[in-house]
């Protein structure tokens, strides 16, 4: 197929896109490198270095007609969300209506789309939170991933074009960026590495579900394969603290690391943590790498990017 994913220059689109290649799909790559490294997308992907806003998106998809996207590019910084709900809707709901409406007019007949299963649910009425749990997104970025399933399912109501949503617990794993949005295991093993102290917001009690890359990515072939339109959440059904995740990475980093606390964030959510019920009985899929393994394993990738840096 002539797949085209969006944000494929990033963290976990760039493991999406050399999962496609490998299955012998024909892969483009939309990315405007705010985020993301052209470095990552491997050189069998056609990539076109573009704001998923920007006009040009009509042509391209003219030119190219591409049958399935996979819709990874965002703004995903739940705080910037806060400070600039404008812009934070501007790109994941502008940008995805720019796409769809490119897409619906060329050919697109299916998206899979990359949405929140921490920020969507909002603090949890029971544990874990399954896809029929009560969804009172707390951040504008919760928001506007809410909206965005539902102007997928519209454009499925109106034009046919299949979807899937992948509702993501917090994903981890090499390439995650320690210099972007969230990504805590990527901060916290960036800070050791450097042997500066990382400081744990809070009491540090604060849990989330922490699903690393690969299963992310295999849940997106899976969603590939399905033959119909659905919402899943992509998580292992297990919280972590941020205590019990920083003294996994203090040990594989720098042993002789202090436990270091800082003020809490404001509004910061307190729990989250995936049921993956519906993925595994639907797309039979389900989460392979234990959070303390995958811990250990992306520590010992960002101490080896280290390494070949200096």
């Amino acid at each position: 197929m002539k797949i085209v994913v969006t944000g494929g220059a990033g963290f976990i689109g760039s493991h999406v896109v050399d999962s496609l290649l490998e299955r012998g799909h024909v892969v483009h790559v939309i990315d405007d490198l705010s985020g993301g490294y052209r470095k990552q997308v491997s050189e069998r992907a056609i990539f076109h270095q573009l704001d998923i806003r920007d006009a040009s998106i009509a042509a391209l998809w003219e030119e190219h007609n591409f049958e399935v996207m996979f819709h990874l590019a965002a703004q995903m910084d739940v705080r910037k969300s806060v400070a600039d709900p404008r812009y934070d809707a501007d790109v994941n709901i502008g940008g995805l209506l720019n796409l769809m409406e490119a897409g619906r007019k060329n050919g697109l007949k299916k998206v899979v789309f990359s949405s929140t299963g921490g920020a969507i649910y909002g603090e949890p009425e029971k544990v874990p939170q399954d896809e029929m749990h009560t969804l009172q997104p707390l951040s504008p970025y919760g928001i506007t991933k809410l909206s965005s399933e539902k102007y997928l399912h519209f454009y499925k109501l109106t034009y046919g074009i299949d979807y899937v949503a992948l509702r993501y617990g917090n994903v981890y794993g090499p390439r995650q960026n320690p210099h972007g949005e969230a990504g805590v295991v990527a901060i916290f093993s960036e800070k050791m590495l450097d042997g500066v102290q990382p400081f744990i917001n809070g009491d540090g009690q604060q849990t989330r579900d922490y699903v690393f890359v690969s299963d992310v990515v295999n849940a997106n072939m899976k969603a590939l394969e399905f033959s119909s339109s659905d919402i899943f959440n992509v998580g292992t059904g297990v919280e972590t603290n941020v205590v019990q995740l920083f003294q996994t990475l203090r040990d594989a980093l720098a042993p002789n690391m202090k436990d270091a606390f800082a003020p809490g964030k404001p509004g910061e959510q307190m729990r989250s943590v995936l049921d993956y019920s519906k993925s595994e009985r639907t797309l039979g899929w389900t989460p392979k790498v234990d959070v303390t393994q995958g811990l250990r394993t992306v520590a010992h990738w960002f101490r080896d990017q280290k390494e070949r840096t200096e």
